[in-house]
């Protein structure tokens, strides 16, 4: 898929208030400072689609693109940022889970992960909240580049082992990327664009 318009439509707090349309909505989420913003820029060649910032934490909002005029990218808060009060992170919190367990038109979610880090207990907390609720979605393993190819395997091994030997029967689908190389970028667009194809099917 290459990404020929992408454009901002609306942020929100509130589910109720997204979009009415019926186009497929695709879900980016992530710790705070995973790198989402950067990867989403990546994936649709924009220097500033999705606002980067020095300080962590700073999508508190439920910010919607709409992608070639056919599909939603939805940048969702990051979870699990120490400096957003406890009030706060309950807050976001609902609404997130109100987003998955509410919105119809999310297709499939993209939980984002640092490759560099040992399986963090917040994502992990969050992809069994995704398995218990059967939410679809897939592990995007971020800032592939930091790592040798040997330790990023290395880690990614780690991850199935914690989660094999956990609650889970198989591991999710994944994919690597990397922001600065464009790593992941056509991989991650060809998997949107092959389930968008099967939906019209």
């Amino acid at each position: 898929m290459k990404i020929k318009s992408a454009t901002f439509v609306v942020s929100n707090s509130e589910v109720s208030k997204c979009p009415n349309t019926r186009i497929p909505e695709y879900a980016f989420i992530g710790r705070s400072n995973v790198g989402k913003s950067s990867l989403i820029n990546m994936l649709t060649n924009r220097k500033s689609l999705a606002k980067t910032s020095g300080r962590p934490g700073k999508t508190q909002l439920i910010n919607h693109f709409l992608i070639n005029e056919n599909w939603h990218l939805v940048d969702l808060p990051g979870y699990g940022y120490a400096r957003v009060s406890k009030k706060d992170k309950k807050y976001f919190q609902k609404f997130i889970t109100d987003y998955f367990e509410q919105r119809e038109q999310m297709i499939s979610a993209f939980v984002l992960v640092d490759c560099r880090h040992e399986p963090q207990k917040i994502d992990m907390e969050f992809m069994e909240y995704m398995g218990e609720k059967e939410i679809p979605f897939s592990i995007i393993f971020t800032k592939a580049d930091k790592l040798r190819p040997q330790a990023l395997e290395r880690n990614i091994e780690e991850y199935k082992r914690i989660m094999l030997e956990g609650v889970w029967w198989e591991f999710p689908n994944y994919f690597v990327s990397s922001s600065s190389d464009g790593t992941g970028q056509d991989e991650i667009l060809n998997y949107i664009e092959e389930i968008n194809s099967n939906l019209k099917n």
